[in-house]
Order: structure tokens, then C-alpha cells, then sequence
């Protein structure tokens, strides 16, 4: 049984995330940079995948599983090689997780691969990793509750790139120790452990040529941990067998197919005795060496997967009580399930896919007149010009305040408790943030500034905190993230707080969309053409867990959440740049929507920016639109109903 996952998909792993008592799937995509879980609801059968984003050019190459915290849910544990960290994902216990809490391994370390284990004796679990680029090891010391101590480095003087890691209790002094390969190393080294968490320096075991995993098990039931290490070019893998005082035997080696770069341990055919699985990248087949429980082992016939199998887990996904395994194809972007027999043979399940120039506007009454007032973000211009209405639809003359460079995106509330309106607006080139402090008489104060993330293109207000005050929200396209900014309720605001998203977050927009009074936030994943929801928790962090389709080639561009149809149920409205129309989504009030209803901004409008009020005082909101391309706004008069008016439009000039 094969499924589509993410490009380039290395890693995988096994846990049950939702409590079901039923094995789930975790595959990495080291170039979409996204963790996907996939779920299973009866022998064998997988029913969706969630993803999760690691960062903008993470670069997944290594993950695990395990309770970090103590809660009975299951972590994910990450090594983004191409952001220089340690990502870790906690688990609620329903399939869905945290967004990802990174820790910082030094410029250039690439990490390539973690393990885990309690290495200080203090019954809490810690993380090891193989920093490939700066050719160390680095120790995260777990505190047991989501917490570890900064990175100690050790073996600052290695020759050669630690490509794989793995942990295991050598010596039996109830600390667990390390084991290295290296990339370019025809050897392994062990590291034993003091109750500190460092280490001494390795002791050196001779392998075959280029050693590419490890993994660990009693192959000769003496009770002490041995090691199987994949040579990827040397065609085999070598078992040295453990004397229980961190010393191993000399190699024996067994033959496997072209080019094995990873492996698994388990029993296979219900004897008792471990087994191993390998896979062999460019053979495009794993093969299972049956072992005889005295350290020796006996190879099967080669069994078929897709081209350039990288990753093997192993798991019960059909409670059968039998073995089966998993294995990542890095060519077809896949993850093929091979269920066992119960006799250390396997057999492939069917396939199953899975699953990839006024710039903006907003409204308020800036001047308590109880009129509705226009603010613009003028990007060229660097400032934001403020038109107060009459309130029959016509508006005064412009008035400018000045911005940062860029200023792209503009929002109002009352940040400091004054009772008058204020303005944030997004200066996208200097990725900033600039707060204008409103009078109450249509003028504002000078710009107070915020750093942002990069190529920020949108913002939006509202209380993430339950704390009754104003907070922002910004989408970061350039790095692929949103940042929180927590407001105090004076006008000041704490430093941003990072979240990560889908490709080209160009917009987000904030709305209660499961009725749990906890402010959601949903930004465009423009690449795919959808809409990425990030449900609210009470730590002001967020997890993906509904798509909205825009159709294909609509690049959305950016959001208004408001209740169009009077059901009390937050709906949807997007601006659809490419296909040139407004997308309706009527929310249900429990996460899903409606279909998307389109409402046409006209031939080669480009629409972007969007806001609502009522303009024509007949208490049923409207909606306006900025069209970029053909330099003007759109209004489109509210039924009342979810539904709209054809648009009328007003000229800007040129943008």
C-alpha cells in the first residue's frame, strides 16, 4: 500500500498520536519542509494526512518519537538540517500537535540526525544530535516539562561529519550512551555518558565502507545492546555484538542489495529473536535478514518497493499482531506499507494517494463623528492617507501620515484604551511594523516601529491572549511564518512570537471558527491554492486543521471574517488575485464552510486588499476591494444572505 506524501520524503517514524490504540504514520519532506501524519482507522487503512510545517528551508533529515513531557501523548522530535535547529512538535493526544518550538544548534551545524535517551541519569529524556556542518555532537538536556538547557557541545575535533546517531545503555550504569557514524568514515564511534550529559571521547569500531544508519538490539540474547550498521557503499551491514561494558565484538558482515541506507529493527517472524529489515536506495528494494538469536542472521529474497526507498519504520498497522513495515520513497514522493505475514515475509498493500498599486484598505471612524472613515496603505509613497467620510458614501480630501518604507497593509484598533481608533500598517520592505497613535480627531501620532518577520504583506487585530486587550497578527511571506505581537493596552507591544505556515503566507486574517472563544487565524497557502486554518489554543500557539479550496491558479491574496449571512457564524471572504473575483466561504460554526460562491472583481483586476462595513446605512454589511491592476475599488452592496451585488466601481489612478 503506497501514499503520496511530501517531495523528497526522508524520514519516517511510528506513534499513535490520537489514542486509538492504532499505529500512525509520520513521514518528513525534506524539501516541502512539512511533517505529515497520516492516521489509521482499521487494518491498515489510512483515512487523511495532516501536515505540519518545520520552516521555510528546514530541510527535515531526521525525526523520533517519544513523551518529552510526561502528558501520555506523543512528541515529534525533528532535525531541520537547513535552519541550524531542533524542532519539537507536542502532542495533544488527538492527531493534532503544537506548532513547533525550535532549539538552536549553532550557524552551519546542519543537524542530520537525533536520538534520545536519559544520558545525565536524571529520569528525564534528552536529545542528541549529529551536527553534520560544524562536525560535533550536541546535547539538549531535558527538564521534563517542554523545557531543555542550551545546546553543550562535545567532540569539537572529529575529522568527519556525523551523518546518523543512536543511543542505548552500553555499559549498564543506567546512562545511556551514543553511537556515531560519519560521512566519509568507515567507522563508528561510541560515546559513553557521565551523569552530567557530556561525554568522553569516543571509542572507534571499524565498519565497512561509508557507514549511512545505525540501529540498536540484543541480537544474541546475552541481555547487552549490540549495533547493525547500513554500508551504504560497500553493499552490506556489520553487526558488532556488545560485551555489556561498552566494548563490541570485531564486525561480521552480511551481504545486502545496492547502496542500503537505512534499516530497522524487529521481530518478523514471531520467534522471538530480532530480525532486521534494510533498505536498499538504489536496488529500489528492502530485504529482511531473519536472525537466529545468537548474533548471526540469515538474508530473504529482495522485496520490491518504489524507486529509492530512504527511510524504514516498523509497526502492527493492521492489528494482526504481525510486524509490518513502512518505507519512504525519495523518487515518487511516497510511503509504501508492506504488511507481514507473521513468517518474516511481506506483502504490499494496494495504494492509497495522500496528499502540496493602492495595496490595501481599512474602515473606522477616525474622527467620533460616527461616520465611517477610509485609511490606505500608500506602499510608494511610504505613508498611509486617511479620508474622513461624510457619511452619504463621499469623503473628505486625503490626509498622509508617514510610514517605513513600504508600507503595504493597514489595520486599525484602539491599542491603548483611549476609546480612539489607532493604526497599524505593515512596511514590508524594512519588515516592520509601525504603530500611529490615533487623537480621536482623524489625525494620528508619529509611527512608533516593531521588527517583523521577513516580507510581511499583511496584518490583523485581535485578543489572541484572552488578556482584553489588542494584539496583531502579521503574515511573513519571505519566511514563511506568521508573528504574534501581544499588545499591553498603552500602545506598546511585546516582541513577536513566530508561528510557521504553508508556502506564500501573502495574507492572514483572524476569526473564532470552531466556537470555542479562542481567536483562530487563517492565512493562503498561494502555491496550492488553499486556505491554511490554524485553530487558537490557550497558549497562543497553532495547529493546522482545515483547507479551504480557492480552485486552481486563484492566488489568494488576502481575507475579511465577519458574519455576511446573520446565521452568528463567522464566514470567509477572500480576494482571489488570479481568477479575478471575491471567494464566499459561510462558516457552519464548527471549522467547515461552505463551498466558495464567487462574485467577479472584472477582466484583469488582480484584486487585493479587502475590508466590509455598511455603505449604504441598511444595517446589512458590504464589502470593498481594492483591484491593483485596474486601479480602482470595488464595492459590492450586501444582500444580507451571504450574497452580493454585482460590484460598482471607483477609479484610484494609477497605483
Amino acid at each position: 500500500m503506497a501514499f503520496t506524501t511530501n517531495v523528497y520524503s526522508y524520514p519516517v517514524a511510528i506513534g499513535d498520536f490520537d489514542n486509538d490504540t492504532r499505529l500512525d504514520i509520520v513521514v518528513a519532506g525534506n524539501s516541502s519542509n512539512k511533517i505529515s501524519v497520516i492516521h489509521q482507522y482499521n487494518r491498515g487503512a489510512i483515512y487523511n494526512q495532516d501536515s505540519y510545517a518545520s520552516g521555510g528551508g528546514s530541510s527535515l533529515r531526521s525525526f523520533i518519537i517519544a513523551d518529552l513531557n510526561n502528558d501520555n501523548h506523543s512528541d515529534i522530535i525533528v532535525a531541520n538540517y537547513g535552519t541550524d535547529d531542533v524542532g519539537i512538535l507536542f502532542g495533544y493526544g488527538n492527531s493534532t500537535f503544537m506548532e513547533q518550538i525550535t532549539f538552536d544548534m549553532t550557524s552551519n551545524s546542519h543537524p542530520s540526525s537525533i536520538t534520545i535517551n536519559d544520558f545525565n541519569g536524571d529520569s528525564y529524556i534528552d536529545i542528541a544530535v549529529a551536527n553534520y556542518g560544524t562536525q560535533n555532537l550536541g546535547m539538549l538536556l531535558g527538564n521534563g516539562n517542554r523545557s531543555f538547557a542550551i545546546q553543550a557541545i562535545y567532540q569539537d575535533d572529529v575529522a568527519f561529519s556525523p551523518i546518523a546517531i543512536a543511543s542505548g545503555n552500553f555499559d549498564n550504569d543506567n546512562r545511556s550512551e551514543v553511537i556515531v557514524a560519519y560521512d566519509g568514515s568507515d567507522n563508528v564511534d561510541i560515546f559513553f555518558s557521565y551523569n552530567t550529559g557530556s561525554f568522553t571521547n569516543q571509542t572507534t569500531y571499524p565498519t565497512g565502507s561509508q557507514p549511512y544508519a545505525v540501529a540498536v538490539g540484543d541480537f544474541n540474547n546475552d541481555t547487552h545492546l549490540d549495533v547493525v550498521v547500513a554500508n551504504a557503499n560497500a553493499n552490506n551491514v556489520s553487526i558488532l555484538l556488545g560485551y555489556g561494558n561498552g566494548s563490541f565484538t570485531s564486525q561480521v558482515t552480511y551481504a545486502t542489495g545496492s547502496f542500503p541506507e537505512s534499516l530497522a529493527v524487529g521481530d518478523f517472524n514471531n520467534d522471538n529473536q530480532l530480525d532486521i529489515v534494510v533498505g536498499n536506495a538504489l536496488g529500489g528494494n528492502i530485504i529482511i535478514l531473519l536472525g537466529f538469536g545468537n548474533g548471526s542472521f540469515i538474508a530473504q529474497s529482495p522485496i520490491s518497493t518504489d524507486a529509492t526507498p530512504r527511510c524504514i519504520a516498523i509497526g502492527d498497522f493492521n492489528n494482526d499482531t504481525k510486524l509490518d513495515i513502512v518505507v519512504t520513497s525519495l523518487t515518487y514522493n511516497r510511503t509504501n506499507i508492506f504488511l507481514g505475514s507473521g513468517d518474516g515475509s511481506f506483502a504490499l498493500f494496494k495504494r492509497y494517494p495522500t496528499g502540496h498599486s493602492p495595496r490595501s484598505v481599512a474602515i473606522g471612524d477616525f474622527d467620533n463623528d460616527g461616520q465611517l472613515d477610509l485609511v490606505t496603505a500608500n506602499y510608494d509613497d511610504n505613508n498611509v492617507g486617511v479620508r474622513l467620510g461624510n457619511g452619504d458614501g463621499s469623503f473628505k480630501s486625503q490626509m498622509t501620515f508617514s510610514t517605513d518604507i513600504g508600507a503595504q497593509y493597514v489595520a486599525v484598533g484602539d491599542f491603548d484604551k483611549d476609546n480612539n481608533l489607532d493604526i497599524v500598517v505593515v512596511a514590508s520592505y524594512q519588515a516592520k511594523m509601525n504603530f500611529l497613535g490615533g487623537y480621536g480627531n482623524g489625525s494620528f501620532q508619529n509611527r512608533t516601529t516593531y521588527p517583523i518577520g521577513s516580507l510581511s504583506l499583511s496584518l490583523a487585530v485581535g485578543d489572541f491572549n484572552n488578556d482584553t486587550l489588542l494584539d496583531v497578527v502579521l503574515s511573513n511571506q519571505g519566511s514563511n511564518d506568521i508573528s504574534i505581537l501581544l499588545g499591553y493596552g498603552n500602545g506598546t507591544f511585546a516582541t513577536q512570537i513566530r508561528h510557521s505556515t504553508g508556502s506564500g503566507p501573502y495574507f492572514v486574517a483572524i476569526g473564532d471558527f470552531n466556537n470555542d472563544n479562542l481567536l483562530d487565524v487563517i492565512v493562503p497557502d498561494s502555491q496550492n491554492d488553499n486556505a491554511m486554518i490554524l485553530f487558537g489554543c490557550t497558549n497562543e500557539v497553532f495547529v493546522k486543521k482545515t483547507t479551504l479550496s480557492t480552485t486552481k491558479n486563484s492566488r489568494p491574496k488576502s481575507f475579511i471574517i465577519e458574519d455576511f449571512n446573520n446565521d452568528t457564524f463567522m464566514d470567509i471572504v477572500i480576494t482571489n488575485s488570479g481568477t479575478n473575483n471575491i471567494g464566499v466561504f459561510l462558516g457552519y460554526g464548527n471549522t467547515s464552510f461552505s463551498n466558495q460562491t464567487t462574485f467577479s472583481t472584472g477582466l484583469n483586476s488582480s484584486p487585493s486588499g479587502i475590508a466590509f462595513g455598511d455603505f449604504n446605512n441598511d444595517t446589512i454589511l458590504d464589502i470593498v476591494v481594492t483591484n491593483s491592476a485596474s486601479n480602482n475599488i470595488g464595492v459590492f452592496l450586501g444582500s444580507g444572505n451571504g450574497l452580493f451585488q454585482n460590484q460598482t466601481t471607483y477609479s484610484t489612478g494609477p497605483s
